[in-house]
């Protein structure tokens, strides 16, 4: 959900539930370490860094 859909629910008087995440890795792991990442490979490009 963008910004812009969710500016136009609370117009409409929708209820809304957001929840944001982060996830922080420590320790050097590999990104063919992650489970999720060898799962959905096409999802992960392999230039993130950040994972």
């Amino acid at each position: 959900m963008n910004a812009k859909q969710v500016e136009e629910s609370l117009k409409e008087y929708v209820e809304l539930f957001a929840v944001f995440a982060s996830l922080k890795l420590e320790g050097g792991v590999k990104m063919e370490e992650l489970p999720v990442v060898c799962d959905f490979p096409d999802v992960f490009p392999g230039d993130v860094s950040d994972v």
